[in-house]
């Protein structure tokens, strides 16, 4: 039986370093009940510096108070591998219109030349766009990607534990080109926007989740039927499962839908928003569990407007193409004839 939920669990990260072996197994034990009912957490003890927290959560302000026109000097659709600026309206879930200005900031990498046909996801491999009025804004952001980098490969390694595999199980698919993703995000208020959508229900894709938040509520996880609010709690982080852990232990642990309510009138809602995935020309493989948890295991869920493929390129370039039509047609338009990526809307 799962455990009924009213809140997130706050789990604290140091008890796996603990030197009394009872303390160890008990952390571990309750991540993987977590992660199988509720596939969401609030992680303490993470070692992520708080001033460094701090200075990122500044350095996204002073970005989204800049003017219009330097926000927009920045504009994703001007970049091939989706990287830049949107403002509000522009990122759809599910065909639908999501009420949050952001800007997306990728692993840097060099862009790569002679891309094979079959492998059209390494298109997404690239520079980052940079807005030249910050000039803090880049150092911050890249210290604080690595320092959220190291926290994601933590948790990896804990949920590979969890699954009763060596910790560095994952390891070949993510080292040393791991393709990850940072978003900056301010959700406008209600009387700003068109609907309450700030984000549309959905799983995120990669394998973990590492979500910093400001002062002001909206995040929702589904549970049993209903949503239960995930506020911002000091010095934690909100930690989720993505659907490449749920398909590599064959739904064990839970990728769980979850959504942004649009903040009040004259509110407004400030995020960072980190997804850790593997590398583009890998594959997730199917992990052999032992028996007990093999026995639970629910397989991966099956959307059939979200169709999940084992490799991740392909899964990452279908996200992309869905989530910002715009630049897909005007970088990716040979894609667009392809059902297999675009059809329906994520």
């Amino acid at each position: 039986m799962t455990t009924t939920y009213s809140q997130l669990p706050i789990l604290d990260l140091a008890r796996l370093e603990s030197s009394s072996p009872a303390e160890r197994a008990a952390f571990i034990e309750e991540i993987r009940t977590t992660a199988y009912d509720l596939g969401f957490f609030y992680v303490t003890g993470h070692g992520v510096d708080q001033q460094l927290i701090d200075d990122t959560l500044a350095v996204a302000r002073a970005f989204f108070a800049l003017p219009e026109a330097d926000k927009m000097s920045i504009e994703m659709v001007n970049s091939p591998h989706f990287r830049g600026y949107n403002r509000q309206g522009q990122e759809f879930t599910r065909g639908q219109r999501d009420w949050r200005e952001q800007v997306d900031i990728g692993a840097e990498r060099e862009v790569m030349t002679d891309i094979p046909a079959n492998a059209p996801w390494n298109r997404l491999r690239g520079p980052n766009q940079w807005p030249t009025e910050l000039p803090a804004f880049k150092e911050t952001i890249l210290r604080y990607q690595t320092a959220a980098a190291n926290l994601a490969i933590r948790l990896i390694k804990t949920f590979a534990i969890t699954l009763g595999q060596p910790e560095n199980i994952f390891e070949q698919i993510y080292t040393p080109d791991s393709h990850y993703l940072l978003k900056i995000i301010r959700y406008p208020g209600r009387d700003a926007t068109e609907s309450d959508q700030g984000v549309g229900a959905h799983k995120d894709g990669g394998f973990v989740t590492v979500l910093l938040q400001d002062v002001q509520k909206g995040l929702e996880v589904e549970h049993n039927g209903q949503w239960i609010s995930a506020p911002p709690i000091p010095g934690t982080f909100v930690i989720n499962v993505g659907e490449v852990l749920e398909m590599a232990s064959n739904g064990y642990l839970l990728a769980n839908v979850h959504r942004v309510v649009t903040p009040p009138a004259g509110a407004n809602r400030l995020s960072v928003a980190f997804f850790f995935n593997a590398q583009l020309n890998s594959t997730v493989p199917l992990l052999e569990l032992p028996t007990e948890l093999a026995a639970k295991s629910r397989g991966a869920t099956r959307d059939p407007l979200n169709p999940l493929f084992r490799e991740i390129g392909k899964n990452q370039l279908k996200s992309r193409l869905r989530s910002h039509p715009d630049v897909a047609q005007r970088h990716h338009a040979d894609l667009l004839a392809s059902d297999e990526y675009t059809a329906p809307k994520r």
